[in-house]
């Protein structure tokens, strides 16, 4: 055995694992099929805000946890990555949010003159918002810091990385499909535009439950990134110029200067979904341990603080 712990899967759900067991005094292994600034974690819109994740008992807990960390992060927004930014989520209500919602000091319904036109309702917040090239490069960073190692490499099965430590942290997202089985896990795509800033200094979301379209403007230090589409099964990563226009339309309509702006970048994304996020632990042959920690959908980003120290509990017994 050449380590304690290796974690596989570099995005943000993986690197953040890696990163509390590390700390923790666990010689740790990362493995990543992506250098870590070209997984999926790298092109996400990554607001503070649960976004279609079960099960709804243990989210609440996970978010609260997750929110202490961004917070105490956001007092250094240079190193981390992470700001508290003010902004606008149409069509939610305060009811609907759980106690992670108590921790936010500006949370407040919006008054009619805040909301853009064709929405009656709206909820007001400073929550993190992260930039995420940024705050891979951190992680990595501290990560190394405490000891751990990354690892290029692409595990041809779980029994790969069992056969060189006692125990694994499966938290490869999409790959699980093939890793682990996992038929349930499935891709929803998201296209988004990056263009230069014409003055935006707030965020804004609204999403339609049931449709693949969204409208969300996410002011960050390289630009506005603007989104965005949800579409369920679908693994092409080539940017598709219609969705592109239509998402800069869509973002232009809320905010006229941005019909203008330089485009940037174009990016697509393949969020990691399942019916509900699998965080568990199951023995190996041998006496070893296996942690799942899968199917955040997307969402790792705002749970990633938490289910990291719920799967190191599970891992460490």
């Amino acid at each position: 055995m050449s380590g304690d712990v290796i974690v596989v899967g570099g995005g943000v759900i993986g690197l953040t694992t890696a990163l509390v067991l590390a700390e923790s005094g666990h010689r740790v292994r990362l493995w990543t099929r992506d250098p870590v600034a070209r997984t999926t974690s790298a092109v996400a819109g990554a607001l503070f805000w649960p976004y279609r994740i079960e099960p709804a008992e243990l989210v609440d807990g996970w978010l609260e946890r997750s929110l202490a960390q961004y917070e105490e992060m956001a007092r250094r927004p240079d190193e981390t990555g992470v700001r508290v930014v003010a902004g606008l989520m149409t069509d939610t209500s305060p009811d609907g949010l759980g106690a992670w919602s108590g921790r936010l000091g500006e949370l407040r319904e919006a008054r009619p003159d805040e909301l853009p036109g064709g929405f009656r309702q709206g909820l007001r917040a400073a929550v993190p918002l992260i930039d995420m090239p940024a705050h891979l490069r951190y992680l990595k960073g501290r990560f190394r810091a405490a000891g751990g190692t990354v690892e290029l490499r692409t595990a041809a099965g779980l029994g790969e990385p069992a056969a060189e430590a006692p125990v694994v942290v499966n938290c490869s997202g999409l790959g699980a499909r093939e890793l682990a089985a996992d038929a349930s896990v499935r891709p929803v795509r998201g296209q988004l535009v990056v263009v230069e800033n014409p003055g935006v200094d707030e965020w804004f979301v609204s999403a339609v439950a049931g449709s693949p379209d969204m409208t969300y403007i996410m002011p960050q230090p390289y630009g506005v990134l603007l989104g965005g589409t949800s579409t369920e099964n679908d693994w092409d990563l080539a940017p598709d110029p219609a969705d592109a226009a239509a998402v800069v339309a869509r973002c232009a309509r809320i905010r006229p200067s941005l019909a203008g702006a330089r485009v940037l970048e174009h990016r697509v994304g393949l969020r990691p979904a399942r019916p509900r996020v699998r965080l568990e632990a199951v023995p190996l042959p041998g006496g070893g341990r296996l942690v799942h920690n899968y199917g955040h959908g997307g969402a790792g980003v705002t749970v990633a603080w938490g289910c990291a120290e719920d799967a190191a509990r599970l891992a460490l017994g």
